[in-house]
C-alpha cells in the first residue's frame, strides 16, 4: 500500500505531498527532510529505490522534479511496478497540463492533488 507521494524540486522544496496514513506535522517534516537529502545525494548510477525506516522508497527524477513514493516495507511490492506508476502519473500530468512543469503544479495544486488521488485509486 502506498503510504505517501512527494514531489520535490532540485533545491529540496516540497511542491506536493500526499499522505495516506495519519502522521503528525513533526513526523512529516522529519520524514520529508530525510528523504529529500537521501534522494538528492544519490547519483544517477545508483538504484532508484531504497529502504528508509519502515518504508520502501521509490523515486524518479523528471527534469527539475523528483517524484518520491513510499510504500510499507512489510508488504511484498514490486519496485519496478512503482517506477511504472510514477512514469504513468508523470505522463498523465503531462497530458493534462500540456508539458507539465513545476509552476503548473504550484499554481494548480488542487488539480494536481486530484490527478494523483485518481491515479492511486
Amino acid at each position: 500500500m502506498i503510504e505517501f507521494i512527494l514531489l520535490v524540486n532540485k533545491q529540496g522544496q516540497t511542491r506536493l505531498s500526499q499522505y495516506y496514513n495519519s502522521y503528525t506535522v513533526k513526523e512529516r517534516v522529519l520524514l520529508e527532510g530525510e528523504l529529500v537529502r537521501k534522494c538528492l545525494s544519490r547519483t544517477q548510477n545508483q538504484c532508484s529505490f531504497f529502504d528508509h525506516q519502515q518504508f520502501k522508497v521509490i523515486y524518479r527524477r523528471y527534469a527539475s522534479l523528483y517524484f518520491i513514493v513510499g510504500v510499507n516495507s512489510d508488504e511484498d511490492i514490486n519496485e519496478l511496478s512503482m517506477l511504472e506508476f510514477i512514469h504513468n502519473t508523470v505522463e498523465t500530468l503531462d497530458r493534462y497540463f500540456e508539458n507539465v512543469c513545476e509552476l503548473d503544479i504550484m499554481f494548480n495544486i488542487e488539480k494536481a492533488h486530484f490527478i494523483v488521488d485518481e491515479m492511486i485509486m
